[in-house]
């Protein structure tokens, strides 16, 4: 099986809310994807890297991570993401989990 990687950044709407720490969730060895948030000092825009065996929807895995951020107005972070073909809804409820486990 051949992985695709998509990179690509999401600029904030301008709040910035920060992370205090690193968080992980999920295993990909699940059957769905595991999700990492990771501070990062001196750009205010989301880093995104996600690797998927799917290929062909990176415009509907930019949707998701766009919709997260501007949800959260989120900013000054890396999301990585590793899929094993997990349906759009478990990607945002993966970085629902995360961002609540950095939080806590």
């Amino acid at each position: 099986m051949s992985l695709e990687t998509i990179e690509f950044k999401v600029a904030g709407d301008g709040r910035a809310v920060s992370l205090a720490r690193r968080a992980h969730c999920g295993v990909v060895g699940s059957g769905d994807l595991e999700v990492m948030l990771e501070p990062k000092a001196g750009d205010s825009a989301v880093s995104v890297r996600i690797v998927t065996p799917v290929t062909g929807f990176d415009a509907l895995w930019k949707r998701v991570v766009e919709h997260f951020v501007a949800e959260t107005g989120l900013a000054g972070l890396s999301i990585e993401i590793n899929d094993n073909n997990a349906s759009p809804a478990i990607v945002a409820l993966r970085l629902r989990q995360a961002l609540a486990e950095a939080q806590a």
